[in-house]
């Protein structure tokens, strides 16, 4: 696995921000903040709300160097109040794959969740899930992969959208990939819907690029050959709030940031060869449809850009994942969404460009 973009100084200055704790927690929820005030307490309340004494979470609150607000201050205050449970890491600005890793590198909980600050957890759910975490807590075995649903909470629409995947895994037991079923073309597992067992995830040597956008997608992505097994719960977990200006994936930004998308695309083509590395077919088949869906997503806003450049770039992608995946490429290529998306020709590209926008309509994702 690739480590691009991780500064180790930056990573240790963070670290010696944390005193020494010693008992290992069921659950470590990292909460990336960067000039959070307005909204993180929302977040660092709903964590709090299912711990009901126990005693056995934790909480990161991560100040990626915060300047505009009283951020650090909250959190530092956050500490104050719950010592044993929330602890203030104070880093310099490095983004939010950055903020991962610190939080990641810092964690002694079993279970690894990832909740930015926006966000929210549903305490009922989470309840039903952290019953399951505790019982693996002293297993030598424990699960890989927890799954929850989560929810876009749409405020300039004022609705509601549940992500499920009931019509994919078991509901009633543990498995692995060669149990699941098949997803639908726009149903993806996302950062929101997964928890991790920690470990997994630095035997993988998971470390996310700094001051780059999306990244995400590698979070959850690039784990995926390593897990074996897996739970599925389905309670509606993580409530994911869309529609604060500037949000990474309102549609304007995303073409501004479109060089951040193909970096997180190239990412991804050399961590994983789905070839070799994935033996589950059914896994391998996902995996490669999630690579699609991010071919896809580049092809897309390069079109909808629609400059010589642009789409100069989107002839670079493609020869890239031909380059350095040659046996991946052709399945990649011919995939439907990539088939609709990258018709030669003007009357190609908004062919491609109505058909996103009428799936945007349909499966009402961005």
């Amino acid at each position: 696995m690739f480590k691009r973009g991780y500064n180790t100084d930056n990573h240790r200055a963070a670290k010696s921000c944390i005193t020494e704790r010693e008992s290992v927690k069921t659950i470590t929820f990292a909460v990336p903040c960067y000039n959070s005030a307005e909204y993180m307490d929302k977040c660092i309340e709903s964590l709090l709300a299912f711990e009901d004494g126990v005693g056995d979470i934790e909480i990161l609150i991560v100040d990626d160097g915060s300047t505009k607000d009283d951020t650090p201050q909250k959190a530092d205050d956050w500490h104050q109040r719950f010592p044993e449970t929330i602890y203030a890491i104070h880093k310099e600005n490095g983004g939010h794959g950055s903020a991962v890793n610190t939080g990641l590198a810092s964690a002694r909980g079993r279970y690894f969740k990832v909740v930015d600050s926006d966000d929210w957890l549903d305490a009922d759910a989470m309840r039903t899930i952290m019953a399951y975490l505790r019982s693996q807590s002293e297993l030598r075995d424990a699960c890989d992969l927890v799954i929850g649903n989560y929810v876009y909470e749409k405020v300039y629409e004022g609705t509601r959208t549940v992500i499920d995947y009931t019509n994919v895994f078991p509901t009633d037991a543990e498995f692995t990939w060669d149990d699941i079923k098949k997803f639908k073309p726009s149903q993806y597992l996302l950062m929101h819907s997964v928890i991790y067992r920690t470990e997994l995830l630095r035997d993988v040597k998971l470390v996310l690029p700094e001051h780059c956008f999306y990244v995400d997608n590698i979070f959850v992505y690039v784990p995926l050959p390593a897990v074996y097994s897996i739970r599925y719960f389905d309670v509606d977990m993580y409530r994911y709030f869309i529609g604060r200006e500037g949000q990474s994936v309102n549609e304007d930004i995303m073409k501004s940031r479109i060089d951040q998308q193909i970096r997180i695309t190239r990412f991804m083509i050399d961590a994983v060869d789905t070839t070799d590395d994935v033996v589950q077919k059914k896994l391998r088949r996902y995996m490669e449809n999630y690579l699609s869906m991010m071919m896809c997503i580049c092809s897309v806003f390069l079109r909808m850009i629609n400059t010589d450049e642009s789409e100069q770039k989107r002839k670079e992608i493609w020869d890239y994942l031909k380059r350095r995946r040659p046996a991946m490429y052709p399945r990649i290529r011919r995939n439907v969404l990539n088939l609709g998306t990258n018709i030669p020709t003007e009357l190609g590209r908004r062919i491609g460009l109505g058909g996103y926008h009428l799936a945007q309509k349909i499966f009402k994702f961005n």
